[in-house]
């Protein structure tokens, strides 16, 4: 007689502070499912642009020679978000800007962005790709990490005035970081010497959140130092969208380089097409069985 129907169940993060209260959980959820049943959602991995770091990466021949350290001299993960805890400092306290978003959403995309490519699109493909580039991760180093706090603005307007001890949610005298930068370095032969710098936080000058690629100069420079670096940029949200800054010549009689941009705007590009929700893409996974775009517990182990 064949199997009849399925169980699967999701779980949301924060899963557990730390490495003993995740392994808690895990060897729990373990008890009672099997790793195929049990979906970890990141909400960041529905979402359309990092889905497309994947296609981006290994279905185009142009980048394949050019993601190496030969060619990139460092790579930039940023999350950004112009509003404080507005009364939920409570719940954030408890987790900081580091578990809330740090070791997880920029983590994973961290992985897309570093893996080898894989054998395939199966979800055990995938996974196994992003567990190699976070064993070989070494331990961070304070010295590479920098931790901060928002504070008021006396001349600011409504929520801008606060600071994060303001909140009458947060613990009196919390140190509790709101903004967080770490430089990490992946030792294989790909990225070894390559910068990874994660950097985010909150109350800051607006909302976004990007992978930005900088390609090292140029050698034999024979425009006097006028050509910038060039970039690849992700922008996850918000007006998703790919672009390349590059050199150019200036338009006219000049022989002057300038910087421009080749830019995919996905509200222009693809003006009728409605991005689904990150969870309602997570969701219907869930449904068609793909564990693809979510968290194996390996990967939580070496996150924590």
């Amino acid at each position: 007689m064949g199997k009849i129907g399925w169980n699967r169940v999701i779980v949301e993060k924060p899963f557990g502070k730390d490495l003993e209260s995740s392994n808690k959980l895990s060897n729990h959820l373990s008890s009672l499912f099997s790793e195929d049943q049990i979906y970890r959602i990141d909400h960041y991995l529905g979402k359309e642009m990092v889905q497309n770091l994947m296609v981006l990466r290994f279905a185009n021949r142009i980048f394949a020679p050019l993601w190496n350290r030969d060619n990139i001299a460092s790579v930039v993960l940023t999350f950004k978000e112009p509003f404080g805890t507005e009364g939920r400092g409570g719940y954030f306290d408890e987790f900081g800007i580091i578990r809330d978003v740090m070791q997880n959403h920029m983590m994973q995309m961290l992985c897309l962005v570093a893996m080898e490519k894989p054998a395939s699109t199966d979800s055990d493909d995938v996974r196994d790709e992003k567990v190699k580039v976070l064993k070989s991760i070494p331990e961070i180093q304070m010295e590479n990490v920098v931790l901060g706090q928002y504070t008021g603005d006396p001349n600011g307007h409504g929520e801008a005035k606060k600071g994060y001890l303001d909140d009458p949610t947060v613990p009196r005298g919390s140190v509790t970081p709101t903004y967080a930068a770490a430089v990490l370095y992946i030792q294989n032969e790909r990225w070894d010497g390559v910068p990874f710098v994660m950097r985010c936080g909150k109350a800051l000058n607006e909302r976004k959140a990007e992978v930005r690629l900088q390609f090292r100069d140029v050698p034999g420079d024979i425009f006097q130092s006028q050509c910038k670096r060039n970039e690849l940029v992700i922008r996850v949200q918000p007006n998703e969208a790919i672009y390349t800054k590059m050199m150019t010549k200036k338009p006219g009689m000049s022989f002057s380089p300038e910087e421009s941009e080749l830019d995919l705007t996905y509200g222009h590009r693809y003006k009728d097409v409605k991005l689904p929700d990150a969870y309602e893409r997570l969701i219907l996974d869930v449904f068609c069985g793909s564990q693809m775009h979510f968290v194996r517990r390996l990967e939580f182990i070496f996150c924590h």
